[in-house]
């Protein structure tokens, strides 16, 4: 067994993951616990966390775990606190890091295979200023001397292995896991949706159920697992919060079919956001809209399923750990009222988007369901900046329209963003003084991380004309090209 000490890290969860990828058991453990408890492990690994370790109410841990002869691997946070407690120097770097960064690493166990020159995702401000008695230096980035460290078997990295945009960040897990930790290879049992399935069941008993469907892959996988589990006692509603894409609506109902009911509410879902210009007033007044309406159609039911996933929870500092830092409030976590009729059934709350796509598969739902990209639950309302009003928009779904006709390689994800930022600009020999149209489009896997699209210049030109040619009221198309982190998905 290995154990992953949360820190607050927004990929502790992430750590857990891919152990459990590598074929090595692990559980995660608050850093409180109890240090005799960790004593007969395997290994033990220090998640990252947003805190400054020389802060006095910084998460910390008893600096006896270094002495019960278990390895332990410090990562970000974690290999901040390693060097703080074993009498190193902790400091602000000159220089802040998030992205992807190239880092060199020397030859050692911990990198045996991906030794030298390497792309690795960095989150950091703070770093390892001096190192703690006795540890070597094992890897340096363009403005980080200590990038990783090592003492006989405690080590430690700055950057994110866990995360797929550090490309040797599996091996160094695997390195880390069997090579110093000698951990033991357990099979993977597939019984993780027979046992979810049958919880399901007993919870539910002959109770009704109803799930806020959404037409995406997450609350499809979720209603379809229900189903499984509960029969005809489920029934599925769609809100049309005219916060949705150009044909949306239509194409869902089209799908779904008479199994569906659809409730009106655009305006009802304009009038609450009227005046509104805070996102996270946004996420929240669109999560006690929804909860109203699924309360108000429950005609019986005791329980509503939602296709939460877990980027969802620890983005909206959901999970069990405290020092979580959030990063944003997502309507079906955080944004929900805290008082409701009707009980939460959520699944997938702790998969990511690439496992719930595998489920998905196993499922036999439609591919047009399994690839859809990514749609956040507030809809349009995250992607206008400042108030919604039904002039933007019409807008912004002209303007993602004409992105998606003319875009043909597939991605993650990829789509405009309404700025209600006014600039000059010249249209038939005359000044115009217009707003603007972002384009965001990324490549990830499990959405905790995201890379931004090379996008062909020639596909960008076309676009941004046809934008400012056919979007009243828009004179300029900008393209983001920020990764996660330091940016999120979407702008709000």
């Amino acid at each position: 067994m290995i154990a992953v000490v949360d820190f607050g890290g927004q990929t502790c969860h992430l750590i857990n993951r891919r152990i459990g990828e590598l074929g090595a058991d692990s559980l995660v453990v608050g850093y409180k616990t109890n240090i005799e408890k960790l004593k007969n492990l395997e290994g033990i690994i220090f998640s990252g966390g947003p805190s400054f370790v020389n802060l006095p109410d910084s998460p910390t841990i008893d600096k006896a775990v270094f002495n019960l002869g278990v390895p332990v691997l410090g990562i970000c946070y974690g290999m901040q606190l390693m060097g703080k407690l074993l009498g190193g120097k902790v400091g602000r770097g000159k220089v802040k890091e998030f992205g992807i960064v190239p880092v060199n690493l020397k030859k050692s166990v911990l990198f045996e295979g991906c030794a030298g020159r390497q792309k690795v995702l960095m989150s950091h401000g703070d770093q390892v200023i001096k190192l703690p008695s006795g540890f070597i230096n094992l890897g340096s980035s363009k403005d980080v001397l200590n990038a990783a460290m090592s003492k006989d078997n405690l080590l430690a990295i700055q950057f994110h292995p866990e995360v797929v945009h550090t490309l040797a960040g599996k091996k160094i897990l695997e390195n880390f896991i069997f090579k110093i930790c000698h951990a033991r290879r357990v099979k993977n049992k597939d019984l993780w949706l027979k046992n979810k399935v049958q919880l399901i069941k007993e919870r539910v008993g002959k109770d009704k159920v109803i799930c806020g469907l959404s037409g995406g892959v997450d609350s499809a996988t979720a209603a379809a697992i229900v189903y499984k589990a509960v029969g005809k006692q489920i029934q599925c509603v769609y809100v049309d919060t005219g916060l949705m894409r150009e044909g949306e609506t239509e194409e869902i109902k089209k799908y779904f079919g008479k199994s569906l009911i659809v409730v009106q509410a655009q305006k009802l879902f304009l009038a609450a956001l009227k005046g509104v210009v805070d996102p996270e007033k946004k996420r929240k007044i669109i999560g006690r809209v929804f909860i109203d309406i699924f309360e108000k159609k429950a005609a019986g039911a005791k329980f509503l399923v939602q296709g939460t996933i877990y980027p969802d929870v620890i983005e909206s500092a959901g999970s069990s750990n405290k020092t979580a830092s959030k990063i944003k409030t997502h309507h079906n976590v955080a944004g929900l009222p805290e008082k409701m009729n009707l009980k939460l059934i959520e699944p997938l709350r702790e998969l990511y988007k690439d496992e719930v796509r595998v489920l998905a598969k196993k499922l036999d739902l439609a591919k047009n369901i399994i690839e859809r990209q990514p749609f956040p639950g507030p809809g349009l309302a995250i992607r206008i900046r400042g108030e919604v009003t039904r002039e933007r928009l019409t807008r912004l779904r002209q303007a993602d329209k004409i992105l998606q006709e003319e875009i043909k390689q597939p991605t993650w994800q990829t789509f405009c963003i309404y700025v209600p930022l006014k600039t000059t600009g010249v249209k038939g020999d005359g000044r115009s003084f217009d707003e603007m149209i972002a384009i965001r489009s990324l490549t990830s896997v499990d959405a905790m991380t995201a890379d931004w699209t090379r996008l062909p210049y020639a596909l960008l030109a076309k676009v941004s004309s046809r934008i400012v040619n056919e979007v009243p009221g828009i004179n300029r198309v900008v393209y983001d090209i920020t990764t996660k982190p330091p940016a999120t998905m979407e702008w709000e």
